[in-house]
């Protein structure tokens, strides 16, 4: 007998597939977080399904076991460190929810996907959400890049619906698997702007003394690209580039191209009042990167006004429009140009910083999103579009 799901009925929902919340970890997990804590304000009744691993590329992560955040319900699912660690988690994750009833289960990136047609088996509704093509990114092996085109597939052919990050994602779909999907959005809320304190006293860090690189130090956010440019530049701004060491080897290899110039610091990952204080004072932020879904650090950086140069990929080009400079992605000597230029020209910079926490936050919003999702999960024809304005029609 099938659901009722109607407009009028709260909804019990079950989220699989990001590491665990509350975190920093990156952009599914802070997806995951905005979607639960609003949807359980919203009247429904939402469990996430957190990694209980607590080894992450070698270093020990202290979580918190928590069973509550803000509302929502927490179930940890004992996970092995290692590469069979999504598999386990994921399948354990999907037996556990089979016999909670759920109304739909949301399954959250490319691996943890590969279990929807096990949920699909015992008759539960299933909406997955791809944040990028993970079988893409240059850190995985042979098996790994199968098992996640695998996760993708599924994804696609068997779930209820599907959304991706981008218009560029959705025509890739619909060339490679000759399926429709659907696009959503990540959020953002306009925040407040800090002085340099904390990072003066850690970094010796002043407003404007700085440009910025945050996020994931992984092949796939062309740190390298970056590097080469800067070490070419006449400036006596420093290069800062915050993030977790997720891929040691590539860590290894950034650090290594910087040695010789003392401008270039890594600080490790920020949270909190570091972030905050990094955006708010830093000169310009830079995203030089392969391969995205939609960034979570775009829309944070203008968010607070800053001054972007990223690369021309769709996915970060969709989002900035013309309120941000762009290069060709993975070429180093326009990259210099035009950071020399950004450099030696603060009017310019300062043009970018006057509309860009206007125009971010009145084009991306966590609420819309949401609302959205919710009618997703109901299954409701909804016909999405990355521009939100334009999806609101008929939508309340």
């Amino acid at each position: 007998m099938k659901k009722d799901l109607s407009t009028k009925k709260s909804l019990k929902i079950a989220i699989i597939g990001h590491k665990r919340i509350p975190s920093n970890e990156g952009g599914i997990e802070k997806g995951v977080e905005e979607h639960a804590v609003r949807m359980v304000a919203l009247g429904h009744s939402v469990t996430v399904y957190n990694r209980g691993n607590d080894n992450i590329n070698g270093k020990k992560y202290n979580q918190k076991k928590l069973k509550e955040y803000k509302g929502v319900r927490i179930i940890t699912v004992p996970t092995p460190n290692g590469g069979l660690g999504v598999l386990i988690y994921s399948f354990l994750a999907t037996v556990h929810a089979i016999f909670q009833h759920y109304d739909v289960i949301s399954y959250r990136a490319s691996g943890p996907c590969v279990m929807i047609g096990l949920a699909k088996f015992f008759g539960q509704r299933c909406v997955a959400s791809i944040h990028g093509f993970d079988s893409q990114r240059d850190k995985w092996g042979r098996f790994a890049k199968w098992y996640l085109e695998k996760g993708e597939r599924l994804a696609v052919k068997r779930a209820d619906a599907c959304l991706v990050l981008s218009q560029n994602m959705k025509r890739y779909v619909k060339e490679k698997y000759g399926k429709d999907v659907l696009c959503f959005a990540n959020g953002i809320v306009k925040p407040k702007i800090l002085a340099a304190n904390e990072i003066r006293e850690k970094w010796g860090l002043e407003k404007d003394s700085y440009i910025l690189s945050l996020g994931r130090i992984e092949p796939e956010k062309g740190l390298h690209y970056l590097i080469e440019a800067f070490r070419d530049c006449n400036t006596d701004k420093k290069l800062v580039i915050a993030g977790g060491d997720s891929n040691h080897g590539y860590y290894k290899k950034l650090t290594e191209m910087a040695q010789s110039d003392d401008r270039i610091m890594f600080i490790g990952q920020v949270k909190g009042t570091l972030t905050a204080e990094l955006y708010s004072n830093t000169y310009m932020f830079l995203l030089p990167s392969n391969l995205e879904g939609m960034a979570n650090t775009l829309l944070e950086s203008m968010s607070y006004g800053c001054c972007d140069l990223v690369s021309d990929i769709p996915e970060n080009t969709e989002v900035v429009g013309d309120h941000a400079e762009t290069f060709p992605k993975g070429n180093v000597n326009v990259l210099r140009g035009k950071l020399q230029n950004l450099l030696d020209n603060p009017d310019i910079v300062a043009n970018y910083k006057s509309n860009a926490s206007d125009y971010i936050t009145g084009k991306y919003s966590w609420d819309l999103a949401v609302e959205q999702m919710i009618r997703v999960y109901r299954g409701e024809k909804v016909e999405y579009n990355t521009v939100w304005e334009e999806s609101l029609k008929g939508a309340r």
